[in-house]
């Protein structure tokens, strides 16, 4: 599993990848998790609003920042 989060690096940015990291620690799943801040590469998935959450190349959240659990469930729902 490839897990992007999307934007600038502003705080939201730090905190969508934190509760991700915790998302995928708590279902126990092993994923790649890299960190796009290139504008032309967030655009090119469509995030107007950042930050944004891609899994496999699908955005599944953009605009907030979701709770740990609302992750959980996200990541959850993923095909293995």
């Amino acid at each position: 599993m490839i897990v992007k989060v999307l934007g600038p690096g502003c705080r939201n940015c730090h905190r969508l990848e934190e509760r991700t990291r915790e998302a995928l620690s708590r279902l126990g799943l092993e994923a790649e998790v890299e960190k796009v801040t290139d504008y032309g590469q967030i655009a090119a998935y469509g995030v107007l609003r950042t930050p944004g959450l891609v899994v496999d190349d699908e955005v599944v959240h953009s605009g907030s920042v979701p709770t740990t659990d609302h992750l959980v469930e996200l990541l959850s729902a993923r095909p293995a």
